[in-house]
Order: structure tokens, then C-alpha cells, then sequence
């Protein structure tokens, strides 16, 4: 019987297979270093760059030597978009150069427009929602610039209750100096003209309140700016008078502006 008191003996054990070669270690490595400049294959073959390959070397394709060779007629025509290019945005400087010169030594300003006596005789509305009237309006027209002429041609007057048009009539063409004012006057006229019955009630209702109807004055012109040589191209210049207040108490009655002469809105 085996006595487990007993102190194990025999430690390390004996190597089985001892290891003939004395340069080996005790793994059986050779414990001596190769010589000097001793390569390893496998190293060697680690290091070494992988094989080229043929087809997809742009060296040796055909495909990439056509293709990405350099087009002369292209980068002419690139050249020549450019010079083009830039041909425009100088013309596009230089002109809008010259307006912004020509505007600071001139000062084009807008005219300006008045209305002095605005008149209503034998208006007259019924209740069939016709209208008859004559109508006189006296106008100035001033240029308040320094060195440009203006010129007025095709002037259409218009006079309105709120949106609804009443008559309409032409204004002769004139033309106006420096600093000059001009005199206008438009004659309107309507025989038994059908309006709508929301501005027949409105007129009807306006004279029962106080006995005054406020009128617009609307006028579109084509004008043009001068100064010697130099002309602008013509413009539409467009006159706004409104809430112009005559007193027209009856039927068959007369009336003329109250509060004295009105100034005007023009714009183009």
C-alpha cells in the first residue's frame, strides 16, 4: 500500500529524449545564432512587392492612354467661353459705371403733379343707375429738374367713384423746360352711362350725409427724360389724385372741390 506521508522524490524528471546536440536549448532550438547575412525565406518573400499585374497596369492599357489624353480643342473652346465671359461682365461694369456718373451729375427727379378746381355740372343719377355729368379739371404739371427737359405724350385721364370708372378723356402732349410748370386741362363728360348699384348707393349715400362725393383722378402718360444729348428710353408715368371732395347736393345741381387744390402721387 502506497504511503502518501512520503516525500516526492525524483523532481525535475529526466528528460525522455535527451537532446544529442549541445547547442540545443531545452526546447530543442538550436541555441547558436545564424550566422551573419543568413536570410530567412519566408522573409524574403514577405518584403518582396506583389506581381504586377498586365491588364490593370495603365503603363500597358491602351484604353487609358486614349482616353485621358489631353483634348486641344476643348481647352480652346474653355479658353474662348472664358474670354467671352469675361467680355460681358466688363461691358455689364463699364455701362452700369456710366449710368450710376450719369444719374450723379444729372438727378433725374420725378414730375410733379396738382390739382387746382375740380367741377361738377348737371350731375345728375337716377334710379335706373344712370349717370349724367360734365366735369372740368385744372392741373399743374411741374419739372422740378435742373437740367432735363421732360415730354408728355398719349395722357389718358380717368375719373373714378372708388373703383368704378365714370368718363374718361385725352390730354393734349406737351413738353416742359427746366424748372417750368404747366397748366392741364381735362374735360370730362357722361350722357346717361350705366354704373353698378353698390356706387349708385354710395354716391347717394355720401350726398345724404353731408353732400359732398369724393372723386379720384387717375392719369397715365408716356413721358420721357432729356438733357442735351443724352435721352432715357420712354417711361409710363402714372398721376393718382384722390379723395378729391365736390359738393353735389341734388340732381341737376353743380359743385366744385372743396378744401383747396390736392396735391398728387406719381410714380413709374
Amino acid at each position: 500500500m502506497e504511503d502518501h506521508n512520503r516525500p516526492v522524490t525524483g523532481y525535475p524528471a529526466p528528460n525522455p529524449n535527451p537532446n544529442p546536440n549541445p547547442n540545443s536549448n531545452a526546447n530543442g532550438y538550436s541555441a547558436t545564432q545564424p550566422p551573419p547575412g543568413t536570410a530567412y525565406p519566408y522573409a524574403a518573400a514577405a518584403a518582396a512587392p506583389p506581381p504586377i499585374n498586365a491588364y490593370y497596369s495603365h503603363q500597358n492599357n491602351p484604353y487609358y492612354q486614349q482616353n485621358y489624353q489631353p483634348d486641344p480643342n476643348i481647352a480652346r473652346r474653355a479658353t474662348f467661353l472664358r474670354r467671352v465671359l469675361a467680355f460681358v461682365i466688363g461691358l455689364i461694369i463699364v455701362f452700369a459705371t456710366i449710368t450710376f456718373i450719369v444719374w450723379l451729375v444729372l438727378r433725374p427727379q420725378l414730375p410733379e403733379f396738382r390739382v387746382d378746381t375740380f367741377s361738377f355740372s348737371n350731375f345728375t343719377l337716377g334710379n335706373n343707375s344712370l349717370i349724367s355729368f360734365t366735369s372740368e379739371v385744372r392741373l399743374t404739371a411741374r419739372n422740378p429738374n435742373k437740367k432735363m427737359t421732360l415730354s408728355y405724350d398719349h395722357i389718358q385721364a380717368v375719373v373714378f367713384y372708388k373703383s368704378w370708372s365714370l368718363s374718361d378723356t385725352m390730354i393734349p402732349p406737351f413738353s416742359q423746360g427746366t424748372k417750368n410748370e404747366t397748366s392741364l386741362t381735362a374735360n370730362f363728360a357722361a350722357a346717361g352711362s350705366f354704373l353698378d348699384k353698390p356706387a349708385v348707393d354710395g354716391i347717394n349715400s355720401e350726398r345724404g350725409n353731408n353732400g359732398n362725393v369724393g372723386f379720384n383722378l387717375r392719369m397715365v402718360s408716356i413721358v420721357s427724360f432729356k438733357a442735351k444729348a443724352w435721352r432715357t428710353r420712354r417711361r409710363f408715368l402714372r398721376v393718382f389724385c384722390g379723395d378729391l371732395a365736390v359738393g353735389v347736393r341734388s340732381n341737376g345741381g353743380s359743385g366744385t372741390l372743396i378744401g383747396g387744390p390736392r396735391q398728387c402721387r406719381v410714380g413709374i
